[in-house]
């Protein structure tokens, strides 16, 4: 799984150095631009629409290969587009098998932890984040070479999709919360309602969170470059130094998360980001802007992989299913956010605009606190204390196929 993870986001941040060229080689202003790379979000969010009803019957293990080899193939043909609109449908069709890709292996990835009787989610994210890093130097330096688009997708896409293909066969079948009876108690009448309103609120943090996420990738140089008037080198360094905190929080998450109870520890550390970032408006100089893009990497970087780990906790609905939609919102809030950021700055200012940020996440720290979809994900086996009852099922689990 980790491999699966760091593919993900290796590939998709790969790409991201040859956006200038793209613009310039398709014509685009950038308006047009901006609009022309709205396809991959809005591919993802149809793919977690199409995952809801597909994941359930064909299960994670296999949706993680086909959305593997659908990634690893759309992708070079990014970079043969000669118009907006065929652009945007090429990324789009990436958006959606990366999005395929996600749900697929999130439902893997909390397959996994029951089978492991570990917290395993954050380290999980973080090994995308490491990918991500490592796949936007690499695109970097493909650009610094001269290596085509189309030339390094492909180039990249043939090892990954060989490596990890393989190490996807090793994946183990999906188990629902209803499979272990002492993981679920209760009537199974009667509470359906409540299962859903559960997804509903995990859905909202999650879509208050994507939002947080979107506005930071697309608005922190903005704001440092024009508002603080900072040179080009200490603007670029605002989501750097918010995904190097992100980075830092999830490598470390597995043991936090399993020292500390997810609904206490989720609404300090967004209590934290809220405070840190609002404080760092306030004061206005770029060091505290770099300080509170850091203080907010560090406070939302464990709430996706635990607000999805909550989402796999929810009974009498599917894992995959669950999975799906909150991380759908999730996407939409990701859309949503440079959007929304963009509209309030250009009534008022860029300033005022990203106070929308410490508002989302104060309501981030909110719904975790009081979520009980957060609480229930203890329910989880990586959450679950180690009781003899589990002793069985742990060792009958042992002749089952490897993970990796």
């Amino acid at each position: 799984m980790i491999a699966v993870f760091f593919v993900h986001g290796f590939l998709f941040a790969s790409w991201t150095a040859h956006i200038p060229e793209l613009k310039q080689h398709l014509g685009l202003s950038d308006g047009r631009l901006g609009l022309a790379l709205l396809g991959a979000p809005i591919g993802s969010v149809l793919a977690m629409v199409v995952a809801a009803r597909i994941l359930p019957r064909v299960g994670s293990r296999t949706m993680v290969r086909l959305a593997l080899l659908g990634y690893c193939v759309s992708g070079p043909f990014i970079g043969l587009t000669g118009s907006f609109g065929t652009f945007f449908v090429a990324f789009l069709l990436w958006g959606f098998f990366q999005g395929m890709l996600d749900v697929s292996m999130n439902t893997q990835a909390i397959t996994v932890e029951r089978f492991s009787g570990r917290v395993l989610m954050p380290g999980f994210h973080g090994s995308w984040s490491c990918g991500a890093l490592v796949g936007a130097v690499t695109g970097a330096s493909a650009v610094a070479l001269g290596l085509s688009l189309s030339g390094q997708l492909l180039i990249l896409a043939v090892p990954c999709m060989l490596v990890v293909g393989w190490l996807s066969t090793r994946m183990i079948p999906d188990r629902q919360v209803g499979d272990d009876p002492e993981s679920w108690k209760g009537s199974r009448e009667g509470r359906h309602g409540v299962f859903q309103g559960e997804l509903i609120v995990l859905g909202g943090i999650a879509f208050a969170d994507m939002l947080c996420e979107g506005a930071a990738a697309d608005w922190a140089a903005v704001y440092l470059r024009n508002s603080m008037h900072t040179v080009p080198l200490v603007a670029g360094m605002g989501f750097a130094i918010y995904a190097l905190a992100m980075l830092a929080v999830r490598l470390s998450g597995n043991r936090l998360f399993t020292r500390f109870a997810a609904h206490r520890l989720l609404p300090l550390l967004a209590v934290v980001a809220t405070l840190g970032f609002a404080g760092s408006l306030v004061i206005a100089r770029p060091v505290s802007v770099l300080v509170g893009f850091a203080l907010l990497g560090a406070g939302l970087g464990s709430v996706v992989p635990m607000t999805l780990r909550a989402a796999g906790a929810v009974g009498n609905v599917n894992t995959g299913r669950a999975v799906a939609s909150v991380a759908g919102c999730g996407w939409a809030g990701y859309v949503v956010g440079p959007v929304v950021i963009g509209a309030i700055a250009s009534s008022t200012t860029l300033h005022t605009a990203l106070f929308l940020i410490p508002v989302l996440t104060g309501t981030v720290a909110v719904g975790t606190w009081t979520a009980k979809g957060v609480r229930r994900s203890a329910l989880l086996a990586g959450a679950a204390p180690r009781a003899h009852t589990r002793e069985p099922a742990i060792r009958a689990s042992r002749s089952e196929p490897q993970v990796n």
